[in-house]
């Protein structure tokens, strides 16, 4: 005879849908730096985070090693593909120092390092300047060198220096950063604004459909899918592509009569000639030091050290909710000039944080360092193993851009809540509003500046963060303090 125990099958249903709700709860120590966090909930949480700086941490090098004459087709082209491997690798490398420190290096924040784009305006203008080639590149790591060696003793300086960034100061910085970041984020959206299918309705709504997942997953569910939105996202989008490249065209044509394959076409054949293993290699190019070159990139290191504080600053203060300490931005900027050295001897561009991670941050207030520690490892992998580094860097940007445009806005956020920090006065209020019409104002609009000498449109033609940083900066030193 069998007996049926109702009070049993109860107990056994209610166990199993506490276990599945507790699957899908995201431990609240993803919301502490140093929480123990299970590995099952932070190599999604990681493995998002690659995936919002993966493109960003390829494009320089793309970009400069193109302007040297050593780009894909050419007699160095396996040069440049080796290049972009090592660039992953360090990235990853380079990221674990910042998240444990190692002594003084590394500031123990949650912080994604990458290749910047800061410097893509300064290298190009000493490729013009000696004209190009293997030699050049060489020079731009040389530069590096010495550059980030002098980073590092800006960051072994930074106590001293920081009654020079108050809140008003590093958030006025995060500001300009996330104003700066909003154009990208939406050129990216679109197909990228080189991509001859810019614009086209196949890129919007992609990039579309990749945001509604988002916000739809954040604010419609909890947990863990609620703190992995981006990366369920851009998975979306990943499978929107594949879906799209079975039912519509590849190709377009311009209107030149040029054919060209669209922007949000996977290309699997990348993925296919990627090998499966591959060790970086130690200075695949010579390193020269050359004054043409090594002077303006030093002056580009102050401004990156500039811009680290204002990253720090933005992460601690949009994850953590505080102001970030004097140890926290030395030892986070000195990470920044070493990395950058130990990148050169890579052949790899300087190495800085990604503000494109502090909006992540800033966005899911997960900053447990497990979490970001695994999405490093990621990059290692990725520099090991070129097949799955492939896979990443074949993203359409439009799927990218569908996240950033939310990741980016909200570094804006936290440049205001910087600079809400205290009472708002005259001064401060003069301090924000000068250096961000300035600021700002030379970002959209750097023609301004085709008249003045080349060093100053090198430095302050850019994005509009070195501009807006100095006035601010300039300012508070400048402007009497109101009296208590």
């Amino acid at each position: 005879m069998v007996y049926f125990d109702a009070r049993s099958l109860m107990y056994n249903f209610e166990e199993r849908e506490k276990r599945m709700k507790n699957t899908n709860e995201l431990s609240k120590e993803a919301y502490v730096f140093e929480g123990k966090l299970p590995l099952r909930q932070a190599i999604p949480l990681g493995l998002q985070h690659v995936l919002a700086m993966f493109v960003g941490n390829l494009t320089p090098l793309l970009i400069i090693t193109g302007a040297c004459g050593m780009g894909s087709g050419g007699e160095f082209a396996d040069l440049q593909v080796a290049l972009l491997q090592n660039a992953m690798f360090v990235a990853g490398v380079v990221t674990l120092v910042q998240l444990y420190a190692i002594g003084p290096v590394g500031g123990k924040v949650p912080i994604i390092m990458g290749t910047s784009s800061g410097f893509i305006g300064v290298f190009n203008s000493v490729v013009a300047t000696m004209g190009g080639g293997v030699l050049t590149y060489g020079a731009i790591m040389g530069a590096s060198v010495i550059g980030g060696l002098f980073e590092t003793v800006l960051g072994f300086l930074l106590k001293p220096l920081r009654r020079f960034f108050p809140p008003v100061v590093t958030g006025t910085i995060v500001l300009s950063i996330g104003l700066s970041l909003i154009s990208v984020g939406i050129s990216s959206f679109g197909g990228g604004n080189t991509a001859n299918d810019y614009g086209s309705i196949e890129n919007l709504l992609l990039g579309l459909l990749v945001l509604v997942v988002i916000i739809a997953l954040k604010h419609g569910t909890t947990g863990m899918t609620s703190s992995s939105s981006i990366l369920i996202g851009i998975l979306v989008g990943y499978a929107a592509a594949f879906i799209m490249g079975l039912v519509l065209p590849h190709t377009g044509v311009t209107a030149d009569g040029v054919e060209y394959t669209k922007a949000w076409v996977l290309n699997w054949d990348k993925v296919a000639e990627a090998s499966w293993f591959a060790v970086p290699k130690l200075m695949p190019v010579k390193i020269v030091f050359d004054w043409r070159a090594i002077v303006p990139v030093m002056i580009m290191f102050i401004v990156t050290a500039v811009e680290t504080v204002g990253d720090i600053s933005g992460v601690i203060e949009g994850g953590m909710d505080r102001e970030a300490t004097d140890e926290e931005l030395s030892g986070g900027v000195i990470c920044d000039g070493l990395g950058s050295t130990f990148a050169a001897f890579f052949g790899v561009l300087a190495n800085t944080s990604f503000s494109q991670n502090v909006g992540l941050v800033s966005m899911t207030k997960v900053v447990n360092r497990i979490a970001l520690a695994s999405g490093a490892i990621f990059l290692v992998l990725c520099g090991l193993v070129p097949k799955l580094g492939a896979l990443v860097s074949i993203m359409p940007q439009s799927v990218l851009g569908g996240a950033a445009v939310m990741m980016f806005s909200s570094i804006v956020l936290s440049g205001i809540q910087l600079i809400t920090r205290e009472k708002l006065t005259p001064r401060s209020l003069t301090i924000v509003s000068v250096a961000l019409g300035i600021g700002y104002g030379m970002g959209a609009n750097s023609t301004i500046l085709n008249a003045t000498p080349q060093w100053i449109q090198l430095i302050f033609g850019g994005s509009g963060i070195v501009p807006a940083a100095f006035v601010s900066i300039l300012l508070n030193i400048v402007l009497p303090k109101e009296k208590a």
